[in-house]
């Protein structure tokens, strides 16, 4: 009989390969001129299919920025972190290297998906730091707000979350490759055999989404602790709670 604790880790590997996997053949086939609306909207519909179906196994985090900062507010064990992280990453790799095999004929190959920071971006790497920081704490956010909140709207978090991830791409995606996610990031590069670029890369795309994932996790879990106390401050002195 298989162990049942071990189905989020498989949940984990199987939707992070998926992610990948579509976010590459999107962005292979579109070529140099992308368009990026096509490519944000892939990213929100196999994100919200893959929240529907595999979130209610691991919780549906695909990217170890989300786990780090649902590491960070306590709401997994830094046991299951560390594990998630290893899975995903594995996900990633794999994912990436079955879409250069299966368009490129060799799975370790340059096939144009692995992000970089585009040419025309004023300040270049520290400027490209700061939109994969932004982007993935607006993901964050939005996976706080509507999947771990106790208030959250019910039945809206997939396509909620779906969307937002959609929404940073188009408008990243252009200066950055748009990568939030170090999985999605780490595969193509070394798929690519684009990785080995040094320092850059880490910053960009490994450590800003995972600094951004925590900023967010805490930032939101901070507004609501201060939405708390504000409410107990209106009950003891008899007011209601706006």
């Amino acid at each position: 009989m298989h162990d049942r604790r071990e189905a989020p880790y498989v949940a984990e590997f199987l939707g992070t390969l998926l992610l990948v996997f579509f976010i590459g053949v999107v962005v292979v086939l579109q070529g140099p001129n992308s368009d990026f609306a096509a490519i944000g909207l892939v990213h929100t519909f196999v994100l919200a299919m893959l929240i529907f179906t595999l979130g209610p196994i691991s919780g549906g985090h695909f990217n170890p920025a989300v786990t780090a900062g649902l590491l960070a507010i306590k709401k997994i064990s830094p046991r299951d972190a560390g594990i998630y992280w290893v899975m995903q990453l594995a996900g990633g790799i794999v994912g990436a290297l079955l879409v250069g095999w299966l368009i490129t004929g060799t799975p370790n190959a340059s096939h144009g998906f692995d992000p970089a920071v585009g040419p025309g971006l004023k300040g270049e790497w520290a400027a490209g730091a700061a939109f994969e920081l932004i982007g993935t704490f607006a993901l964050v956010f939005s996976i706080v707000g509507l999947a771990v909140s106790p208030k959250a709207p019910a039945g809206w978090a997939a396509l909620g979350i779906g969307a937002t991830l959609g929404m940073a791409v188009m408008a990243i995606a252009p200066l950055t490759g748009a990568g939030f996610n170090p999985a999605r990031a780490l595969g193509p590069a070394i798929s690519a055999n684009s990785f080995w670029g040094g320092g850059k890369f880490i910053l960009v795309y490994l450590l800003a989404p995972i600094v951004g994932g925590v900023l967010a996790a805490v930032g939101y879990k901070s507004l609501v602790d201060l939405r708390a106390e504000e409410g107990a401050v209106s009950a003891t002195v008899g007011l209601p709670p706006s």
